[in-house]
């Protein structure tokens, strides 16, 4: 009998192994809705000083970080003692060491512009700033192109291309073979502002059909990137009477005509735009788009997740995601408001930046976004105030730029040391 029950002990042992191990290998490939979180990634970051530029000492504010034709980029503004700004923009060969790059204004407003976005287009780059100022206080945005000195060159605009009645946000910007591309948002919806290959002038795009909104919505553009020669916009619908988005992508071949695709989700209700179309409880938003060995990710929101999207042969489809579960370390303290703050791509490493709750928090994907690990950031950033987070991938290196309302920094670590 003794041997009968140890052999029970054994099996029972067993089983509960197996079981636990299964659970474990599940809970490892995150599909939309999982709730295991997987134990952190805690990489040896390499921290990179960000020097204050001439023009006087101050707090840097660091915002965006891009890499462009073997070179890394960051972008922000310096703020004196009474708060007072001025635009920065810093280089690096290396992703480490960081020297301050000339910037020169061309307005009052641009003098003063903190930068908030930029984007590349080979080796050169293109930034979006923005001070508010004026009678009602709104924001007074402008594009800056890259000179040959390599710094940045505020380019003049008339205020009604970027602001005016019928402005409501000025978002990314993504350059490629067509030129440049701005995404944002006007009265009209979605739009987007274009530019020839030398950020010279941007056009608007207001009112275009299917990219704006119609009777089946308002529409918002969140993000854009450059697939060959055609263009790719993330962003979202809000049916009329709705209380939940609908992920929502637009493609175009000129930047002027553009086709609607609504992305794909686990759920689906009847009825909301006139037609049987894909939606999860408390909606959905494609926030940032990048490629991935050529082809487009998109990763968003749908409820409580957030979740990838990929093409392949023309279809979307969903490729994965991850949970931040309200009460969880990521998002303690908070409401649980879901935000995507940064995303970046290069092969199959997938880093992302994103806010929940009270906290932002890093994650990130060796496998093109089938399975997700936390990342932990260098340092905590909160979710509000003047924090920031920003990533950055090339050649097997990932960059993340923050700042944390206090100081500003920027760290690096090697792609093959989170792999291991």
């Amino acid at each position: 009998m003794a041997l009968v029950r140890a052999r029970r002990a054994v099996a029972a042992l067993v089983g509960t192994v197996l079981l636990v191990a299964g659970c474990d290998a599940a809970g490892v490939r995150d599909e939309p809705g999982a709730r295991h979180e997987p134990a952190p990634l805690r990489p040896r970051w390499v921290a990179g000083a960000l020097p204050v530029p001439a023009g006087g000492p101050g707090r840097v504010l660091v915002r965006d970080v891009v890499a462009c034709g073997g070179r890394w980029y960051a972008v922000g503004a310096v703020a004196d003692s009474g708060g007072a700004t001025r635009p920065a923009f810093w280089a690096s060969a290396d992703g480490r060491s960081w020297a301050a790059r000339p910037v020169r204004a061309e307005s009052f407003y641009g003098a003063q512009n903190v930068l908030s976005a930029v984007g590349c287009r080979g080796a050169a780059v293109a930034a979006l700033g923005a001070k508010s100022g004026g009678a009602h206080g709104n924001p007074r945005v402008s594009t800056w192109r890259q000179p040959a000195d390599g710094g940045l060159v505020e380019v003049p605009a008339e205020f009604e291309v970027f602001g005016g009645p019928r402005a409501v946000d000025v978002a990314r910007i993504a350059g490629g073979p067509p030129g440049w591309l701005i995404t944002g948002g006007r009265v009209a919806g979605a739009a987007v502002w274009a530019s020839a290959p030398d950020a010279a002038a941007f056009t608007l795009l207001e009112g275009a059909p299917e990219l704006a909104g119609d009777a089946r919505g308002r529409t918002f553009g969140r993000d854009a990137v450059a697939v060959g020669e055609s263009w790719l916009v993330a962003g979202a619908l809000l049916p009329p009477g709705g209380t939940g988005f609908l992920p929502l992508v637009w493609t175009s071949p000129d930047g002027r005509a553009w086709r609607r695709s609504v992305l794909p989700v686990a759920g689906r209700s009847a009825g909301v735009t006139g037609a049987d179309e894909p939606v999860a409880a408390g909606g959905g938003s494609a926030e940032r788009v990048a490629l991935a060995a050529g082809e487009p990710v998109v990763l968003g929101r749908l409820g409580e997740e957030f979740v990838l999207w990929r093409r392949a042969a023309g279809q979307w489809r969903l490729a994965g995601g991850f949970g931040v579960a309200v009460g969880s370390p990521a998002a303690a303290g908070g409401s649980g408001v879901r935000s995507v703050a940064g995303f970046a791509a290069e092969s199959s490493s997938l880093v992302a930046a994103v806010g929940a709750g009270a906290e932002r928090s890093g994650w990130w994907s060796g496998d093109a976004g089938g399975s997700w690990r936390r990342l932990a950031l260098p340092v905590p950033v909160s979710s509000g105030g003047d924090a920031a987070v920003a990533v950055a991938q090339a050649d097997g290196v990932l960059v993340v730029a923050l700042d944390d309302g206090r100081s500003s920094g920027v760290w690096s670590v090697r792609v093959a040391d989170l792999a291991r």
